[in-house]
């Protein structure tokens, strides 16, 4: 059974930091690029953040280059997106996504079911 369990959303104000986590669980996690995708109202789910199977090439959507950062343990099976100059638009629920294509959002990923992030103005 595959398992991906994100953790540290919240809510936070804007300019404050917060770190997000996805374990994941079931799968051989080196062998998967993982990304974090987020689904705001009225919006396309869109990719936030990707980083490949040995973490050495890492993506970033243009709203948020500067402000977050990707990274993965391989040892504790573990992504993490830091987050910090927080904005009120980053306002969104955060998915962390396991998959064969790097920084694909395919149906076909591994999903994890979200954590919540609120940025408050």
């Amino acid at each position: 059974q595959v398992q991906l369990a994100e953790s540290g959303g919240g809510l936070v104000q804007a300019g404050g930091s917060l770190r997000l986590s996805c374990t994941v669980s079931g799968l051989t996690f080196d062998h998967y690029a993982m990304g974090w995708f987020r689904q705001a109202p009225g919006m396309e789910r869109e990719a936030v953040s990707c980083i490949s199977r040995s973490g050495g090439t890492t993506y970033y959507a243009d709203s948020v280059k500067g402000r977050f950062t990707i990274s993965r343990d391989n040892a504790k099976k573990t992504a993490y997106l830091q987050m910090s100059s927080l904005k009120p638009e980053d306002t969104a629920m955060y998915y962390c996504a396991a998959g064969s294509v790097y920084c694909s959002g395919s149906a076909r990923n591994y999903w994890g079911q979200g954590t919540q992030v609120t940025v408050s103005s």
